[in-house]
């Protein structure tokens, strides 16, 4: 059975929330929502483009607490939604927390400011890590307004950008691509 991925109703600019409240699709919440969807784009490339299978299930599952984000993040805040929304936990955070430990025992500690770089799955890293900090601001921004998002999706945006950041420099280890610093221009 053949479903119609359009509806038509979004052509003047407006769309709906989980609980039916129509809003501009130039609201806050919908630029945090399409923001954490576009992350979610990139950690699936980050996911094609990694070999280690342990990284790439901690992505999948990462995709999945995304989706989870953007459940919570869809809903209007003044309505209870019909249906059940699924939730972040601080289990979410503790496992990114236990990663970047278990990979910091491996990297060597950082002497200066890297640039993004050395290798394309280094730079999708990268640019994910990039993603995921203007998704955290686009929901400090939500928060900020008054609209009430829950705390937890602000932590774990912020701890996956760690992760992301980390998980760039453990992958460059393990493909033996050195580090590159960033030189500042003093004169």
């Amino acid at each position: 059975m053949a479903q119609k991925i359009y509806t038509k109703t979004g052509d003047k600019g407006s769309t709906s929330l989980i609980g039916g409240t129509k809003v501009p699709k130039s609201h806050l919440r919908i630029e945090a929502y399409g923001t954490v969807d576009e992350l979610s784009s990139w950690i699936g490339l980050c996911r094609d483009l990694l070999t280690d299978e342990a990284a790439r299930n901690l992505l999948a599952e990462v995709q999945d607490r995304l989706f989870t984000m953007n459940a919570s993040l869809a809903c209007d805040p003044v309505k209870e939604p019909k249906m059940r929304i699924p939730d972040l936990k601080e289990e979410d955070i503790t496992l990114l927390e236990k990663e970047m430990d278990q990979m910091n025992e491996v990297i060597p500690p950082m002497k200066s400011f890297i640039l993004p770089g050395g290798h394309p799955v280094l730079s999708q890293l990268h640019i994910a890590r990039c993603v995921c900090r203007r998704a955290e601001r686009c929901c400090v921004r939500l928060d900020q307004e008054s609209e009430g998002i829950e705390p937890v999706i602000l932590k774990y945006l912020n701890r996956l950008s760690d992760y992301l950041f980390v998980l760039a420099r453990y992958t460059g280890h393990q493909m033996n691509i050195v580090e590159i610093p960033w030189r500042p221009r003093i004169n």
